[in-house]
């Protein structure tokens, strides 16, 4: 196939996409470079897009002041073992919806689509009155719970259409030779879908650990909150802390770009072949 893309075109497109990508990453080189200033330089006219000295100040004051170090290792706890838990019972569930035809496997999956159309806001009443009975408000182990009933939606649909590509050839050849069906699903079909896994996890542990409105109401004590009820407590009715907020969201997207800058392979092998066929 011939480019017939002319010059002025092809000039136009680059520019258009160089202006895109600048909008797109100032804002977050704002936050780096606001992170590094002092509290002096950060409200100084005329604005400095580049800090004259780099301080610490912002980021030693997060872990003596505001314990960051707690909130970092409970949302590392919380999203960790939430993205594991509904990873895996995603799995299961996205297999029995690819492999079997049941009655009601139409309103499931139909129940399943709506889930992502309504806000998590709406239901932030009945869950904590229903968190409230059980004894889990301000308890981690609630938030976890919580968290992996909202994940397993989405990585079920998003699993499905990746255990549709898998050739029952191949599960069935496994229990010829002798393995169960479950021994199947994870030694041979697993192995296989590992991208899909991989990018299921992904998401749901971006999603656990970005969380604000449920961890922000459940959440009470310090020594439970996360991160993100860390960011919103920088934000006061007279006053936003600057200098701390931006030194804790880029910690909080560290962990994120490195997650996905390691496993892009994945995410994009795993979206890619669960988007073929449903």
């Amino acid at each position: 196939m011939i480019d017939r893309e002319t010059i002025p075109a092809r000039v136009v497109r680059v520019l258009f996409l160089g202006l895109w990508l600048v909008i797109t990453i100032f804002p977050l080189y704002w936050i780096i470079i606001t992170s590094f200033k002092t509290p002096g330089a950060i409200f100084s006219y005329p604005l400095t897009y580049w800090p004259e000295v780099f301080s610490f100040e912002n980021y030693i004051g997060l872990f003596e002041k505001a314990q960051f170090g707690t909130y970092i290792g409970n949302s590392l706890l919380v999203a960790t073992v939430a993205a594991t838990l509904a990873t895996l019972i995603s799995m299961l569930s996205a297999y029995v919806l690819a492999r079997f035809e049941f009655r009601s496997k139409g309103l499931l999956l139909m129940a399943f689509l709506v889930t992502q159309m309504i806000p998590a806001f709406i239901a932030l009443g009945p869950l904590y009155l229903m968190m409230v009975n059980l004894g889990l408000v301000d308890n981690k182990m609630g938030l976890m719970l919580i968290y992996i009933a909202v994940c397993i939606p989405f990585s079920t649909i998003m699993l499905r259409g990746f255990f549709a590509n898998v050739p029952d050839a191949l599960e069935e050849a496994a229990m010829i030779d002798g393995l169960s069906r479950l021994g199947a699903l994870f030694k041979v079909i697993v192995p296989v879908m590992k991208p899909g896994i991989v990018a299921a996890f992904i998401f749901n542990f971006v999603n656990c650990w970005n969380e604000l409105f449920l961890s922000v109401t459940l959440m009470n004590r310090d020594s439970n909150k996360t991160i993100p009820t860390a960011l919103n407590g920088f934000i006061s009715s007279f006053n936003i802390d600057w200098g701390s907020m931006s030194a804790a969201a880029v910690l909080t997207i560290l962990p994120t770009m490195l997650l996905f800058a390691f496993a892009s392979r994945y995410i994009v092998q795993g979206l890619t072949a669960g988007a073929v066929k449903g």
